[in-house]
């Protein structure tokens, strides 16, 4: 048994000695062959040389938000870089490529990408940083991380929700300019790739694409920057429930206060006022959600102009009221003027110049024309307006226009008949010309 345990703990100590003689000639074989310590790597590769090239590819992982308010978006990608540092060569038989984590980044020389115009971003770091580097044998360098950033976009409102944003994320070198380090799409379109199941709520992604050009500081110089691009239409179905539906809706509801007797002034008048503060609501409810801009957005153009119809339904009715209030102030002051009115209809009323025959009388009475009838009797129902006669007939001098002007202002009943045909008229010829012309 003592032999057995011995030879038992001769193994182990042998298989110890073994893998841990394996663990640090492989850690200086490592060490040896990417000759990290043995180069400064603060300074680019060939330093004082041509500017060396950089390759970027993307692949766009998500398109997480868009803000109006903050007019910026939010993006997760994987960012891609090639160079090739000779510093870095290894001997290899076999042409494998090693690779790395973010450990090794604080040892060796990386470009310094930056996005401009970004307000936040971050490397994620679940479960450890989400940092790739691979190395190949000639000095060929592969770096990978995975990003999110928020990146201001100048967003156009005018024709907003019926609109199109096109936004941009911008990657620049911030230290080395054009001189020392020239960044380019590896593979040009071809470098942006994107998931095919990225989707928003309000917007559909039309197109990406990349562009690149030099920006100019005056205080540093000229420096390679790469565009991603995107273009955004705005879904409409949203905004047509929401509001242009419900506007549209309120709009059709002041116009029911034109069939509404015009005695019934409580209910002509709550109902103007229920659709006035609904339309207010409306506007401010889509005004809430949307930056302070200066300009007036297609949005704001079909709220006020529903806006105005429906206080122009409201002002109808206090000129229809107004004229009956008029219209029966001078027929009181005729009642008392002639007293023998009072029991006569005023369909059976009729404008004369003092002069009319003996079938006008019996009409005017109540009778037939042909039928005789005591004159007493006729003289007790009949009514004669003096006092409007000469306003007759000045209307008739002035012609035909005044004429029907006049008979409009004595009859409220026609100013509601011409309203309800000029409202939804005037509002149907609105709508054409708003879509047709946004749309």
């Amino acid at each position: 048994r003592r032999r057995q345990t011995n030879a038992i703990a001769v193994f182990c100590s042998h298989i110890y000695k073994k893998n841990h003689d394996m663990t640090k000639t492989w850690k200086g074989k490592m060490k040896h062959l990417l000759r990290v310590d043995e180069h400064d790597f603060t300074m680019r590769p060939a330093f004082g040389g041509p500017a060396i090239p950089v390759g970027v590819d993307v692949q766009v992982e998500s398109l997480d938000s868009i803000s109006e308010v903050d007019m910026d978006f939010t993006m997760t990608l994987y960012l891609r870089h090639y160079w090739k540092d000779e510093r870095l060569s290894f001997p290899s038989t076999t042409n494998k490529s090693m690779t790395f984590d973010g450990r090794l980044l604080k040892k060796i020389w990386v470009p310094d990408v930056f996005f401009v115009h970004s307000k936040r971003s971050f490397i994620h770091d679940t479960t450890t940083d989400n940092i790739m580097l691979r190395v190949f044998p000639d000095g060929h360098v592969l770096y990978s991380t995975r990003v999110t950033v928020t990146a201001m976009c100048n967003m156009d409102f005018s024709r907003f929700p019926l609109d199109s944003q096109m936004c941009s994320l911008e990657l620049e070198s911030y230290a080395y300019t054009d001189e020392d380090l020239m960044l380019y799409w590896k593979s040009g379109n071809e470098s942006l790739k994107t998931d095919e199941k990225i989707s928003l709520s309000q917007f559909l992604i039309q197109k990406f694409h990349t562009t690149s050009r030099l920006a100019f500081y005056s205080s540093t110089g000229w420096y390679n920057r790469l565009y991603i691009n995107f273009t955004l239409r705005r879904h409409i179905f949203f905004f047509l429930l929401q509001t242009y539906f419900p506007a549209t809706l309120m709009v059709i509801l002041s116009w029911v206060s034109f069939w509404i007797d015009h005695r019934a002034v409580p209910a002509r008048v709550s109902l103007g006022i229920t659709t006035v503060l609904t339309m207010s609501t409306i506007i401010t409810g889509v005004n809430a959600s949307m930056p302070r801009v200066s300009y007036i957005k297609a949005v704001d153009i079909y709220l006020w102009v529903s806006f105005v119809f429906v206080f122009l339904s409201v002002l109808e009715y206090a000129a229809v009221n107004y004229l009956t209030t008029v219209q029966e102030r001078k027929e009181r002051k005729l009642r008392e003027k002639f007293p023998c009115t009072c029991g006569i209809p005023h369909s059976k009323t009729m404008m004369l110049d003092g002069n009319y025959s003996e079938s006008d009388a019996n009409s005017l009475a109540g009778y037939p024309r042909n039928q005789t009838v005591p004159e007493e009797e006729k003289q007790e129902k009949m009514v004669v307006h003096l006092a409007m006669s000469n306003e007759f007939n000045s209307s008739r001098k002035r012609g035909l226009k005044g004429h029907v002007g006049l008979r409009i202002i004595q009859n409220t009943h026609a100013i509601d008949k011409y309203s309800r045909l000029i409202f939804p008229g005037t509002y149907i010829f609105f709508n054409l010309i708003y879509w047709s012309v946004f749309s």
